[in-house]
């Protein structure tokens, strides 16, 4: 049994309202990117290729979590199947899992494209591309899978009622009348192999970007550099410290009302695929208006 927002059930139909908004804009935002991406052959290179991804990805990650909560929300319909929690929680950490990947991709992108640009097509190809998703689904895979099953090895639970809005793991582990430490370490391994290895390769890909940049020789190509930079630099940031706070404010947060904390931990699941369109869809469309490479 799913609770939505503990302490504020009587404003459900209220929250529902941004969170409606929210994911329908998510949805449209990420389709509009992704046939922009299809529709015009010369944004069928290696930046818009990792674009489009992102935005399938995002689609998919928002909605393995947005129609069960509006439908607490509007209709008050809180029950889930274990097994439907269980898949729900999958979906819901790897998809993260891959949102990570695909944004240190990015970036590993953009360093090669200003740190060694005659190489970038020698460097940046299909195989390349196609060999990334496959390791970054592996990895959710392989990651994400375990906690799953050492949940379901729990021999009986204190109760049935889920303080979350989702299946959230720590969530789920906390209701276990066991011993949950096993469960809790392999949780944040797996948070720091995926968020913290995967946001340490961000920032040294930056770091190498910004000392190129500075070497340029004329403040216009400076300017052009960062130019092609800063939107993933929105993106990632947005990502990153949402996902970080939300983490360790389910852990550590104790004194943190726990709507607070739930209405964040929705928010870093839906707003990211929200505003990744709205960041990257105008400079998509004018890249695929003009003519040339962007």
């Amino acid at each position: 049994m799913l609770v939505g927002i503990p302490g504020l059930e009587h404003e459900h139909i209220w929250i529902s309202i941004p969170f409606c908004i929210i994911y329908v804009l998510a949805l449209l935002g990420n389709l509009m990117v992704m046939v922009v991406i299809l529709m015009s052959p010369r944004l069928h290179q290696p930046m818009f290729i990792f674009l489009s991804m992102l935005a399938f990805n995002d689609s998919l990650l928002s909605t393995s979590i947005a129609p069960k909560i509006l439908s607490i929300f509007w209709f008050n319909i809180r029950a889930i199947s274990f097994s439907g929690c269980l898949l729900q929680m999958f979906f819901i950490h790897s998809f993260t899992s891959i949102e990570s990947g695909f944004l240190l991709s990015m970036a590993y992108d953009r360093y090669i494209a200003i740190y060694k640009p005659l190489l970038y097509n020698s460097i940046i190809t299909i195989r390349l591309i196609t060999r990334l998703v496959i390791v970054f689904v592996v990895r959710a895979v392989v990651l994400v899978g375990p906690c799953l099953v050492l949940i379901s090895r729990f021999p009986a639970f204190k109760t049935n009622i889920i303080a979350h809005s989702y299946c959230e793991h720590m969530a789920v582990v906390k209701l276990a009348a066991a011993d949950i430490r096993v469960n809790s370490i392999l949780g944040l391994l797996v948070a720091f192999t995926i968020l913290g290895v995967d946001l340490l390769f961000i920032l040294l890909s930056y770091t190498m970007i910004f000392i190129a940049v500075f070497h340029l020789p004329s403040k216009s190509a400076r300017l052009k550099a960062f130019n092609t930079c800063t939107p993933h630099m929105c993106v990632f940031l947005s990502f990153y410290s949402m996902a970080i706070f939300s983490f360790l404010s389910h852990r550590y947060g104790k004194k943190i009302p726990p709507y607070v904390h739930i209405i964040f931990s929705d928010s870093y699941l839906l707003v990211p695929p929200m505003l990744n369109p709205l960041i990257y869809g105008i400079k998509t469309t004018l890249a695929a208006r003009r003519p040339g490479r962007s």
